[in-house]
């Protein structure tokens, strides 16, 4: 996997930083998305690992994603066909989308409850969060009854297990010791 993300790196910065100076995020984010799930298709697959040539490739990558690519998606996919890094679109993707939450300064959260949080739980959490973590968040909520009582909050490598679960595994870890 940390191949597949040195080879995209170079891509995914570079369609950023083009989106960017073009004020056009979004709608790279569209075209990448649309020509990541078209190279996942598996007999596409077959024709990106075959003996056709770059420009054959790319006229029909180019062809298959029709008008939801403009001219500079359309030269990417040629770029990237020529070069024979097609097959990693789905993580220049990836990439990419750090980069946007970076560029907005958005951290999505996780948070999964035992009940339904009210919306204003959330907005006290989605605040708590956004002075800890110093920037906008958005938040991705869960149900899952078997934490019993209480949450967990995930983000990138932070976790808060408040959760009755949480605690009771903690007391379980404390008295084996």
């Amino acid at each position: 996997m940390s191949e597949l993300t040195t080879i995209a790196r170079p891509y995914a910065k570079a369609a950023f930083d083009f989106a960017v100076e073009q004020s056009a995020v979004d709608k790279w984010n569209e075209m990448l998305k649309f020509m990541s799930e078209v190279v996942k298709n598996e007999n596409l697959q077959l024709l990106l690992t075959g003996s056709l040539s770059a420009q054959k490739i790319a006229d029909t990558v180019i062809l298959i994603c029709g008008e939801q690519l403009d001219q500079y998606g359309q030269n990417f996919i040629r770029l990237m066909a020529e070069n024979k890094r097609l097959t990693v679109l789905p993580t220049v993707l990836k990439l990419f989308n750090h980069y946007m939450e970076e560029y907005q300064a958005i951290s999505e959260v996780e948070v999964i409850s035992a009940q339904p949080l009210s919306i204003e739980q959330q907005n006290k959490i989605v605040e708590a969060m956004e002075k800890r973590l110093a920037r906008k968040v958005k938040l991705d909520c869960n149900v899952d009854s078997a934490l019993i009582a209480g949450t967990i909050i995930r983000t990138n490598d932070f976790v808060i297990d408040a959760s009755s679960r949480g605690q009771l595994q903690r007391l379980a870890n404390e008295l084996q010791l």
